[in-house]
């Protein structure tokens, strides 16, 4: 329902790319459009295709690209494009006039959100892990809202407020919410989601059909897995399932991957954000192998989940056949120990999280509107001193 004081107020959206940034500025679009906002988004090349509402809404490209790991060459070319990107921004800030930009981490946001700060345009970042990423660390120091997804796992040294909202999510993972897990039974079917990120893991194509082949002969017959790959590793690992009487299907691209999660007994996953709010909110247990990476968030955001026992977390190097499969025989022999994981899990993330950034972001334009009310007021009245206030461009 659209709300009378939020008609034609405009907030500007700031997101890269990325599925992780692209599906949580989705969400609080299609929110703050039902609150009666005017919208746009402001991203980088890569933003060029958007479907659901970012689609509908007004878009406008700058230019934006990292520069770690890209040796000197590429940080001088990714410094020189953040550069160019912010004056780009700036130029279209000061035509659009928004009430609030909201950044959504990713080397793209980082322009439209300090160039909103120079501005003083009120604004507002979204972190979808457990720590930090770099673009959000540089920007944490100048915003007025930090929102998390997660309660952070190392602090940050900023002066905004920092409120967690939990991590927005697709409408197509809300639906599958409250549908209760049942634990596999001793004789029963035993699904498994094996999920790698949007580009498949190639560490789950080596270990899960080997492991599967070292189960019980009547624990591999009640298996059924589902299992993401890399398209150039269809083949090889469905040759590598040959004969090993489970029943599996592989893909690239699960269309339904959140139906397959709500009827999965156990999911093997990466540990992105988004895959472990998910696990979370539909009360799933899961076995999370982090990414390896030296500065990843991946670990931190499986700990958030394993800290609770709502899943298992193990590095990748230990993520061995031998291991897995002594791991499923046990989670057979104790479907208990299942039961328990998906009844803690669903205790972690906030299925409201569209609302609650909302909330945050209509707040803080209505607060910034009563402080240049109230700046106005006091600078009419001769007996009152007025305070320095940073104004927004409204």
């Amino acid at each position: 329902m659209i709300t009378p004081r939020n008609a034609g107020r405009l907030v500007v959206l700031a997101a890269g790319g990325t599925g992780g940034h692209v599906f949580p500025a989705e969400a609080l679009a299609q929110e703050l459009l039902a609150q009666g906002h005017r919208l746009a988004l402001i991203t980088d090349k890569r933003g060029t295709a958007y479907s659901g509402t970012l689609g509908m809404i007004d878009t406008r490209h700058i230019s934006g690209q990292g520069i770690v790991g890209k040796g000197f060459v590429g940080m001088i070319k990714g410094v020189f494009s953040l550069g160019m990107g912010f004056l780009q921004a700036r130029k279209l800030l000061e035509e659009m006039r928004p009430a609030a930009v909201v950044g959504f981490g990713g080397y793209a946001s980082v322009p439209t959100v300090l160039a909103a700060t120079h501005l003083n345009i009120p604004t507002v970042i979204h972190e979808q892990n457990a720590i930090l990423g770099r673009a959000n660390r540089l920007l944490a120091r100048s915003v007025d809202r930090v929102c998390t997804s997660f309660d952070l796992a190392k602090p940050i040294t900023t002066a905004a407020q920092v409120i967690r909202t939990g991590l927005p999510l697709r409408p197509a993972v809300l639906a599958q919410r409250g549908i209760p897990y049942h634990a596999p039974t001793p004789d029963g079917i035993f699904r498994i989601l094996v999920l790698g990120g949007s580009q498949g893991a190639k560490v789950f194509s080596d270990v899960v059909p080997t492991a599967v082949k070292l189960l019980p002969e009547a624990l591999r017959k009640r298996l059924e897995i589902s299992q993401q790959c890399r398209p150039e590793e269809l083949d090889p690992t469905h040759a590598a399932y040959a004969g090993s009487d489970a029943h599996v299907q592989l893909r690239h691209f699960f269309d339904n991957a959140p139906e397959l999660l709500s009827k999965a007994h156990l999911l093997i996953a990466r540990s992105g954000a988004g895959t472990v709010t998910e696990a979370s909110i539909l009360g799933r247990p899961s076995l999370l192998i982090p990414l390896p990476r030296a500065d990843g968030d991946q670990p931190y955001n499986a700990e958030a989940l394993a800290r609770i026992g709502g899943a298992w977390t193990m590095p990748q190097a230990k993520f061995k056949p031998e291991v897995l499969a002594e791991l499923l025989i046990q989670f057979s022999n104790a479907p208990i120990t299942l039961a328990k994981a998906a009844s803690a899990a669903e205790t972690l993330c906030l299925p409201d999280a569209a609302t609650r950034l909302a909330n945050v972001v209509t707040a803080l334009i209505r607060d910034e509107n009563s402080a240049r009310v109230g700046a106005k007021s006091s600078s009419s009245a001769p007996s009152i001193t007025t305070h320095h206030m940073k104004r927004g461009i409204v």
